[in-house]
């Protein structure tokens, strides 16, 4: 029989170890060793049976051993010194507490949170980002207030059928037995979110919270009694289900994110958000909430609509369109109209900022609702997640500011970290805490790797591959029972792996662009590489495909029959059920980090930094991270084939170069040894990896660039709108419907440039002259501008300077003459034009409404005057 409902029974504590449930129910303990062995004294064997989760430890651990520690007087006070530390952390001032004017909070959503494998809740990077971004957020005092959804089953457990295939095992989770709170009313009653639905319907949800250090994440929940059974199953799953069971998440994400943040900082009095940073466009409704609580408080849609642009940050992860979310506009359309339909926020309007933008390439898909796009519209600060990235999202989303350069399109970039006391090594902390004091304490310092051992880095180096080996061992011969084997076929699996030899690491998501299978290319090459007698290389693999992709389970099939094989099977794994846990094992314990994505379609790709703080090598397409902090010493670039059309041409060439460099570079230095028994060579590039990328690659440093490049502006943004009854919101959406009515009579009517004579010559500066017609607009309301610089061969304009020309005269007719000085500061092909934007203090580029005015037909040079 199966029972028709699951809880847990949480275990009574003593009194006397009443602070063992803080510990347990704050998430810190995730990154914190000390905390760890705390538990881990507990009771050692319950400890090791259920994984290292804390709060399984209590529903498990017998009575008589809690009376047992109840009086432990060395315990008791262990457990009291590891509470004063959770506590001082707590409340003690820290980074941001220093930086004046900065956001009082911070809303930060997201569809997934990868803080600890205890609280499965996540899929891949996007997740595992997320929850970095919360623990570095948390040990730099930042007061993020994070937003998720509490999926009942999770993402999916992985095993593999005896012919290798991918199976999915969605393990029921019951929020009694995960480090969780249910967020109440004053009257005990659980808090709850509502929002409705079309047909009279209503999604109800209540708030469970995850303590992740001083950051709270609020999780909703649609499994209760007021919902029907499809509302129920709205949190089911992450990514599961089809396109309305989506709808229905995001939904709940973002307009019920909004109203749960709502209700915490109501019942807690923590300060409300003044900044809304969307993770990625599922949560992008979110805006839409904020937009309808203004307009119930008198304000138009445009102006509340500036208000909230004004506080928003968007990120967008991923550089191809086939990721973003995209829902039919019928189905947005009857969600936010008819019956459903909110009074102040019409849906023709919210129809508008998911449209899909025309151009000559994707002509636009009138029936579309594009997530991404509607994020952008609805956020005044947008950012891609690494340098390479920005670029590719602005060539990406272009059409929403059309006439502007590339390098014009208002997206940054900052590129994510990661959270070092997660993933490196307690070893390799231990380490640097005992000899490089400053990095540990202050992350300064970097410098000081150079001071190491070789015999010190060699060592620990060399303990955590052999941990990783017998872990890989343990997993595959528990993979290979679950495939059907018998004990005593596994014999060879004691053997599987060498603590000895040149480990390399491959393990992510399995969508095609990533090329699990790139290095099957040349079978008979790879077990070469693989069973070279004296540089033997061996490969540990790790991944998960997405239940409805037929195509990336087929490519881990094919790694799978390819690890199968009997002369080979020693010396390449593939590991099922990636998770926190693996990657943790695998990140430390490989000598080298690979990564062969189709470039570039890797937004930016976190593993190799994680491998690198450990002190592993990074073998990569120069994609996402790497190709902006790859510097020739570091690791290793494979180089790419660029501009072959025929895929399967590209990936035999990659291949090759792969081959090559792991045979002729990376084996070659790993085991080159004379003289002595450490790799002189490898060891340097291990040390110069640590001291060039260590600053780089950390969360905090990730942090403190959102704090000050997107945060704090916006908060500063958000409050200058708000002002007296949001007087300069209603000011900025005036001036903008305005400018944009206006539009069409601004023209650049006539040019010339004087000054320069018949030979042009480096140095000087030639005197430009436009006239312009303003129609309805001021002087006041637009800028004109002289671009100049390198012309392509169709004339075109690379990589323009600008300088601003000044009013000279204003007519009677709406026509103004600007003037202003050009200089020549290159030699070769030079041009210029003039153009004109709209202006004004509260836009945070001149390209935010998406105007632009230049010349309608080319121009040429006459005796001086452009015409």
């Amino acid at each position: 029989m199966r029972a028709i409902r699951r809880f847990t029974v949480r275990t009574v504590l003593p009194v006397e170890l009443a602070a063992l449930g803080e510990l347990v129910q704050n998430l810190r303990w995730s990154w914190h060793p000390e905390t760890m062995d705390l538990f881990a004294e507990v009771d050692p064997d319950t400890w090791e049976r259920v994984g290292h989760d804390p709060v399984a430890l209590l529903g498990a651990v017998e009575a008589g051993r809690l009376a047992e520690l109840a009086r432990d007087r060395r315990f008791l006070r262990r457990l009291a010194d590891a509470a004063d530390d959770l506590r001082e952390y707590m409340t003690a001032p820290r980074w941001y507490q220093t930086l004046p004017d900065a956001p009082a909070a911070i809303g930060y959503f997201s569809p997934e949170y990868g803080i600890a494998a205890a609280l499965p809740q996540y899929s891949g990077g996007l997740g595992i980002l997320a929850g970095d971004h919360l623990k570095a957020a948390s040990d730099l005092g930042v007061p993020i207030l994070g937003v998720g959804l509490l999926y009942r089953h999770g993402y999916f457990s992985q095993s593999l059928s005896a012919e290798g295939w991918q199976q999915e095992h969605y393990p029921s989770l019951d929020p009694g037995g995960l480090p969780l709170s249910l967020l109440k009313e004053e009257d005990g009653a659980p808090a709850r979110v509502a929002i409705p639905l079309p047909g009279g319907r209503t999604l109800h949800a209540q708030i469970w919270v995850a303590q992740a250090g001083r950051v709270p994440l609020l999780l909703l929940d649609s499994d209760v009694a007021e919902n029907d059974n499809a509302a129920r199953d709205v949190t089911d799953r992450l990514y599961g289900g089809g396109t309305d069971h989506r709808l229905m998440q995001e939904l709940l994400l973002g307009i019920g994110g909004v109203r749960a943040l709502r209700a915490y900082c109501r019942i807690t009095g923590h300060p409300e958000p003044e900044v809304f940073h969307t993770n990625e466009g599922h949560a992008g409704f979110l805006g839409l909430e904020r937009i309808r609580e203004l307009t119930e408080h008198r304000l138009s849609f445009d102006e509340a609509l500036e208000a909230v642009r004004a506080g928003t940050v968007f990120t967008t992860h991923t550089p191809v369109p086939a990721g973003i979310d995209r829902f039919p506009a019928e189905m947005i359309e009857k969600q936010f109209g008819g019956d459903n339909a909110w009074p102040t926020v019409p849906v023709e309007r919210i129809l508008a900022l998911g449209a899909e933008p025309d151009s000559p390439e994707a002509p636009a898909e009138a029936a579309v609702f594009n997530m991404a796009v509607m994020g952008m519209r609805l956020a005044q600060r947008v950012n891609g997640v690494s340098e390479l990235h920005g670029e590719v999202s602005r060539g990406m989303f272009q059409g929403l500011w059309p006439g502007f350069d590339l390098d014009e399109i208002p997206i940054g970039s900052i590129t994510n970290g990661v959270h070092a006391p997660t993933w490196v090594a307690r070893e390799v902390m231990e380490l640097a805490g005992k000899e490089l004091p400053s990095l540990i304490e202050k992350a300064q310092g970097w410098e000081g790797v150079q001071k190491l051992t070789d015999e010190d880095i060699w060592g620990i180096r060399g303990r955590l591959r052999r941990q990783l080996v017998d872990a890989a061992r343990d997993r595959l011969r528990a993979s290979w029972r679950a495939r059907g084997a018998s004990t005593a076929e596994l014999g060879w699996i004691d053997e599987a792996l060498d603590p000895d030899v040149l480990t390399i690491g491959f393990a992510r998501r399995v969508p095609s662009y990533k090329r699990l299978t790139l290095m099957l290319k040349d079978p008979d090459r790879l077990r070469e590489l693989l069973l070279d007698p004296e540089k033997p290389v061996q490969i540990v693999i790790a991944g998960k495909a997405h239940p409805a992709d037929e195509g990336g389970k087929k490519l881990i099939q094919q790694i799978v029959k390819f690890a199968d094989s009997e002369d080979v099977r020693h010396r390449i794994v593939f590991l099922p059920d990636y998770d926190m846990n693996l990657g943790q094992l695998m990140v430390q314990g490989c000598d080298v980090w690979m990564n062969n994505p189709l470039r570039p379609l890797e937004a930016c790709g976190t593993s190799g930094m994680k491998a690198a703080l450990n002190g592993g090598l990074n073998l990569s397409i120069r994609d996402g991270w790497w190709d902006e902090w790859y510097d020739g010493n570091n690791g290793w670039a494979v180089p790419t084939a660029d501009g072959v059309e025929d895929p399967d041409r590209r990936d035999d060439l990659e291949a090759g170069a792969l081959y090559d460099l792991i045979e002729r570079e990376v084996a070659d230095r790993f085991y080159d040894r004379p003289g002595d028994a450490h790799p002189r060579r490898w060891l340097d590039m291990v040390k110069h990896t640590l001291s060039s990328l260590g600053p780089k690659v950390l969360a905090g440093r990730m942090l403190r660039d959102y704090v000050v490049d997107l945060y704090t502006p916006a908060a500063e943004s958000a409050r200058d709108l708000s002002k007296g009854d949001h007087s300069k919101a209603r000011e900025f959406a005036a001036w903008k419907l305005r400018v944009t009515r206006a539009w069409p009579g601004v023209r650049v009517e006539h040019i010339e440039a004087s000054g320069i004579g018949d030979t042009p010559e480096l140095g000087a500066a030639m005197e430009v002259r436009a006239t312009i017609a303003l129609g309805e607009l001021s002087p006041d309301d637009v800028s004109v501008q002289a671009a100049y610089g390198k012309v392509g061969v169709h004339d075109e304009l690379i990589g323009p300077s600008y300088v601003t020309l000044q009013p000279d005269a204003v007519g009677d007719d709406g026509k103004a003459t600007y003037t202003g000085a050009v200089p020549l500061d290159r030699t070769g092909a030079f041009g210029y034009t003039v153009r004109v934007v709209p202006a004004h203090p509260l836009m945070s580029s001149p390209a935010e409404l998406g105007l632009i005015s230049v010349p309608e037909e080319p121009v040429g040079m006459t005796n001086g005057t452009l015409r």
